[in-house]
């Protein structure tokens, strides 16, 4: 199957990218996805059910995302949540921002406007 292009499909909003990160580490239901997005901006971003929902829907169209088939132990929750999986096409363009806003970050450090940090 040929790759598909990224190109299309950058930059992306922040909150696109905050979901497909919430998603790159595993499946999540979108309680979860909120909650993670938030506890990882250290509660800056908060997105809101519907714009989530609204999201989501748009990178499954895009085969970004799919729903995924594997679920919890159904004594451990809720039947009516559904969990969402990255696809490698998403992946591919999660990795295609990460690496554009790396550059943008670079330039900034290029110019002086960031710090220089150390490797680790």
């Amino acid at each position: 199957m040929p790759k598909r292009d990224v190109t299309p499909y950058l930059p992306m909003t922040p909150a696109m990218f905050q979901v497909l990160l919430a998603l790159a580490d595993g499946d999540k239901h979108g309680y979860a996805v909120l909650k993670e997005i938030l506890r990882r901006s250290g509660g800056e971003v908060r997105l809101s059910p519907g714009t989530l929902y609204g999201i989501i829907n748009r990178l499954l169209s895009e085969g970004m995302v799919v729903e995924s088939r594997h679920r919890p132990d159904p004594s451990l929750d809720d039947e009516r949540r559904r969990y969402y999986h990255l696809t490698e096409f998403g992946e591919q363009v999660a990795r295609a921002e990460a690496e554009r806003l790396e550059s943008m970050v670079a330039q900034a450090r290029a110019k002086r406007l960031l710090a220089r940090t150390e490797p680790a």
